[in-house]
């Protein structure tokens, strides 16, 4: 019979013993999963040849996170562990083919960071100046997929992505729903007294109002492009150092080499904002998932009661409703909506059915997972 070790060198020495075991196993089998998906990737090139050959699976992806969830027995929390193997799926999927994300940029933004968390990081992400950009690339095929902002749960949603749809053919293929933690940033040895301009994106400058002016009432605030133009500028302030700040995200103050003078100003502490997957491909069903739609209501009376009605009948629940003005005549309105479930259900094909009759345009944008991460 062993003796039992008596000192903490003794017994720490055989833990690490033990993960060192465990590390060779996880690694085994990494590289079996990696190869397993690069079998995977030789069968669709056989059957759907090189270039047609569908590689991402939205909802495939979506299915196996939630299993990893559901059979989780701690001590890590669901979602870190689903992070965990969101990054395995990552490596494995950039085995069979590299893909390109287009993103709202530049470097730092919550965006890409939406982008990161949704893809993990073995993708190539690729910063854009502007939603109809990222639009636009993903249209040109020059990127696989573009992940844009589409609404935040205390500012609402934003206009610049729903307009884009009305212009565009692409598809509605994933959502991320980010907790958005806002930071002051500065440069080293700055005193915030001292801070006479506050950089940021007009939503961040919206989401941080009353931190804002309890604090810093006396600066100037000025919105530009994104939360990482805006540690930029600080981080090249130049005879204005000690005098600017910026608020963003902390990957922003690592790419920028920015402190954290005060964190998480966000004036709602569950302040989230909700992204979009952007693709050519719609998305087979899940089992749990969302549809969005646009819809051209007729210039009638009780327009809203007949677009709005044929989901209560059908029992589906709408979860989300915003209009935008149509652009082709006074005050017609287009209605983007998002509901549960996917278009190969046979309630959502009753809605869309019902609506088709009674609205001067009606488009999917895309049934997809809801977000899992």
């Amino acid at each position: 019979m062993s003796e039992t070790p008596n000192t903490q060198e003794q017994q720490l020495g055989l833990l690490r013993d033990e993960i060192d075991s465990i590390d060779q196993q996880i690694q085994k089998l990494i590289n079996q999963r990696a190869s397993c998906a690069q079998r995977v990737a030789d069968v669709k090139q056989a059957f759907q040849g090189t270039k047609e050959a569908v590689f991402y699976r939205p909802e495939r992806e979506a299915q196996v996170l939630r299993k990893v969830m559901e059979r989780n027995g701690g001590p890590l929390d669901n979602e870190e562990m689903a992070r965990l193997f969101r990054e395995v799926m990552s490596a494995c999927l950039a085995h069979e083919k590299p893909m390109q994300v287009a993103f709202l940029g530049p470097q730092g933004t919550f965006t890409q960071s939406a982008a990161l968390k949704h893809f993990g990081h073995s993708v190539v992400t690729v910063p854009l100046s502007s939603i109809d950009e990222v639009f636009r690339e993903v249209e040109a095929k020059s990127a696989n997929y573009g992940v844009v902002p589409i609404e935040n749960s205390s500012e609402g949603m934003v206009n610049n992505t729903l307009d884009s749809f009305r212009q565009s053919n692409l598809v509605i293929c994933g959502e991320v729903e980010m907790r958005v933690h806002q930071n002051l940033l500065v440069q080293a040895g700055t005193d915030i007294d001292n801070v006479e301009c506050i950089y940021s994106h007009q939503q961040s400058l919206a989401q941080c109002r009353s931190w804002l002016d309890t604090h810093l009432y006396k600066a100037e605030r000025f919105a530009v492009s994104s939360n990482a133009e805006a540690a930029r500028r600080v981080a090249e302030a130049g005879e204005n150092t000690g005098k600017v700040a910026a608020i963003a995200g902390s990957m922003a103050a690592d790419l920028y080499g920015l402190e954290i003078a005060n964190a998480n100003i966000e004036d709602q502490p569950d302040n989230t904002t909700r992204f979009l997957i952007i693709g050519h491909n719609s998305v087979p069903s899940s089992g749990q998932d969302k549809t969005s739609i646009l819809v051209l209501a007729r210039n009638k009376s009780g327009a809203l009661y007949h677009i709005l009605e044929p989901f209560q009948r059908h029992n589906v629940s709408m979860t989300s409703i915003e209009s935008r003005p149509s652009g082709a005549g006074l005050w017609g309105y287009v209605f983007y909506i998002d509901f549960e479930g996917h278009l190969d259900d046979a309630n959502v094909q009753a809605v869309l059915t019902d609506l088709d009759t009674e609205v001067a345009e009606l488009r999917v944008l895309g049934s997809y997972p809801q977000a899992v991460l």
